[in-house]
């Protein structure tokens, strides 16, 4: 067995600090030199990533610590990339279980604790910033055992050991009250109570695939651990499909990791993660195994999806004038693209060919997925996002979702009601300094438009976070959003004159001089129904001048909508048009006369 070897992942829910963990892991390993410029959540290698301070894609390193080598994979946090840390977990031993000293345990912390436990890994709790003003480590070291009796955790998983950080200052100490001023508490944690690999070096050769990516020079690359056997650079080996198919060939690079960088090996064996190239059509469950012997690895499973919405070809006026690519073939092939590595994506086609349905695990998995798609030059319109409902023994059942809120005590109670109105049921409640922590499970469907509405009603101070809990029966009817919109009714350019005319009709979501055309959305009406305007008309021009004719023109700034927040507003009826620069809401027919025959059919 490699003694030497120590595989670990970091878990935790999104933003209670693994990236900066990483950083200080990284700076104290002596990978930098010491003049190097290093930019902070150096592991947030993506723009949109670094854009958001979210990891959205588990990336591996390895540092050195004395004579042991320690490999470390980064999770993402939040719960609609979960099929990122499902299926690195199979590739570890153990796992940093990293925890907020004020936030405490989270929905995300209960998610990918689960998933660790059932794999048996014994985690090692990391009780985080704890330099963070009202810091409570003593009650948060409380909530995360009574987490792990809650999950069922057997015996010596609840023997857990517990390490104190802080991150962003760079220290460990095992107890509260030590002096410690670098990481070597947690290092000589990690290198104490982590089991070294199992598997034979000397047995037939058994690697599974846990990521895939792409290099420009050597084609397709896969990530895996070597569970078993010794692999080469240049080496004839089979590759088992998920599906049992066994494809022989030869493996042409095989790439390691020294701190972040990749480098070349000539081999590596049992208890190694590594890189290799060599095979295009390989994916992500396959084993790459011995040619004389091969023998698959079985795959843990990958939650399914629970939301879906329609990607479409963009049909609007302005169709084509920003966009690379705005044909179906475009469209389509990117999707599949996406399938290779997006273990947790779904794509089907419909019975129109520009339209495919794209299901994921929540609003902001297949947000980033749009995001990246325009940022690549792609243009497309897509629909409300729906849930995914289930048949279970003879009963509709729907996703459910864990939700945790915190909010200060004077907005609890509108909180709770706006909750009761979307079929929440409150199942607990922890008073925090004036703020309290309500938990709830709510359908999925009740949380879809809910984020907006929440921030509005706590004046901006409420903070929610959710992550999937179960199918359950069907909890019945929900009201959809209570607003009715403004749409345009020609093409043309906005007038402040008209738009100053329009605000008091409610908000508006363009500003003076923006083209619009025909069924296009340019704000949220007052009232419930849908009120067809005319925000090109301009003010007439005459020779006559009058006192108070001439008022000054004071337009409220309108308000932006970020792709998220676009695609929790839109009704049934309606679109979101995504294009390189710009985000536009409109209805789905947009000559006013199909949608009134649409509305009579109905």
């Amino acid at each position: 067995m490699p003694q030497h070897i120590r595989n670990i992942a970091i878990i935790a829910h999104v933003d209670h600090g693994k990236t900066t963990l990483v950083d200080a892991m990284l700076k104290q390993s002596g990978i930098f030199r010491e003049n190097q410029v290093i930019t902070e959540r150096v592991m947030d290698s993506n723009d949109l990533e670094k854009e958001r301070g979210i990891t959205i894609l588990s990336k591996n390193l390895s540092i050195h610590h004395g004579d042991f080598k320690i490999n470390i994979v980064d999770t993402p946090g939040h719960a609609d990339f979960g099929g990122e840390v499902e299926r690195v977990l199979k590739m570890v031993d153990s796992v940093l279980l990293l925890v907020d000293a004020f936030d405490g345990p989270m929905p995300q912390t209960r998610f990918v604790l689960k998933k660790s436990l059932d794999l048996g890994h014994r985690p090692i709790v990391v009780i985080n910033k704890i330099d963070r003003p009202g810091a409570r480590p003593e009650k948060v070291l409380d909530m995360v055992f009574d987490l792990f009796c809650d999950l069922n955790a057997h015996e010596e998983q609840l023997d857990f050991p517990v390490v104190y950080t802080s991150a962003k200052q760079g220290y460990a100490r095992r107890e509260l009250e030590e002096e410690s001023h670098d990481l070597e508490p947690m290092f000589k944690l990690i290198l104490d109570r982590v089991a070294p690999p199992g598997g034979n070096p000397d047995a037939p050769l058994q690697m599974l695939v846990a990521s895939i990516d792409y290099n420009d020079y050597i084609g397709r690359i896969a990530t895996g651990k070597i569970f078993n056997g010794r692999v080469r650079q240049g080496e004839s080996v089979a590759l088992v499909h998920r599906d049992g198919r066994i494809v022989r060939g030869r493996i042409s690079k095989l790439l390691g990791y020294e701190g972040l960088t990749q480098v070349e090996l000539s081999d590596a064996s049992a208890g190694d993660i590594v890189t290799v190239a060599g095979f295009d059509e390989i994916g992500i469950g396959d084993t790459l195994a011995s040619s004389e012997n091969p023998i698959a690895i079985p795959y843990v499973a990958i939650d399914e999806p629970t939301l879906s919405m329609n990607f479409m070809v963009n049909t609007a006026p302005f169709a084509g004038r920003e966009g690379k690519f705005i044909t179906s073939r475009n469209i389509r092939d990117r999707l599949f693209r996406e399938l290779r590595t997006n273990v947790s994506l779904r794509v089907e086609e419909t019975e129109n060919t520009d339209t495919f349905k794209v299901s994921g695990r929540g609003e902001l998995h297949l947000a980033i997925l749009i995001e990246n798609m325009r940022r690549e030059g792609f243009e497309l319109a897509v629909s409300k996002p729906e849930v995914i409902y289930r048949e279970i023994d003879g009963v509709l059942c729907e996703p459910m979702e864990y939700l945790s809120i915190d909010v200060p005590e004077e907005f609890q109670g509108t909180a709770i009601e706006k909750l009761g109105t979307r079929r929440g049921e409150m199942i607990a409640m922890h008073p925090m300094d004036g703020i309290n922590r309500l938990e709830f499970i709510i359908p999925a469907r009740g949380l879809i438009g809910f984020r907006t509405e929440f921030l509005t009603e706590t004046r901006g101070t409420g903070v929610m976070t959710h992550t999937f809990y179960e199918y359950a029966p069907v909890r019945g009817p929900i009201a959809g959003r209570k607003n009715g919109v403004l749409i345009a009714m020609e093409a043309g350019e906005t007038a402040a004159y008209s738009l100053f005319n329009l605000q008091d009709r409610g908000i508006l979501f363009v500003g003076p001089g923006t083209e619009v055309y025909e069924g296009m959305i340019i704000g949220q009406h007052a009232k419930e129904n849908d009120l067809v305007v005319n925000p090109c008309k301009g003010k007439k021009l005459t020779n006559v001048r009058a006192s108070g004719s001439d008022e000054a023109v004071r337009l409220t700034p309108p308000r932006e909508l970020t792709l998220e927040q676009a695609l929790e507003f839109i009704d049934d009826d309606e679109l979101v048009e995504v294009t390189p620069g710009v985000i536009r809401l409109r209805k789905r027919f947009l000559d006013a006369n199909e949608r009134k025959k649409k509305e009579k059919r109905k």
